[in-house]
């Protein structure tokens, strides 16, 4: 069974985000739908609550990196 991620796993959700988005303009991403994205992945499970700008920061600069 594939594990669950949360909003801490920054990597793996860049990576699963790719996959799920490749023609995405990641640079000027709103963070309204980075954050609606990241819960529709279907190996994400965590409060949508415990976002915040930070961490939705490091999942772009992450996404970025995972196109590269």
């Amino acid at each position: 069974m594939p594990r669950k991620l949360r909003w801490t796993d920054v990597q793996d959700l860049a990576i699963e985000l790719e996959e799920a988005h490749p023609d995405v303009d990641v640079v000027n991403l709103r963070f309204t739908d980075l954050w609606k994205w990241v819960q529709a992945l279907p190996s994400f499970e965590d409060d949508p609550q415990k976002s915040n700008e930070k961490i939705l920061e490091a999942i772009q600069a992450a996404w970025l990196e995972e196109r590269d």
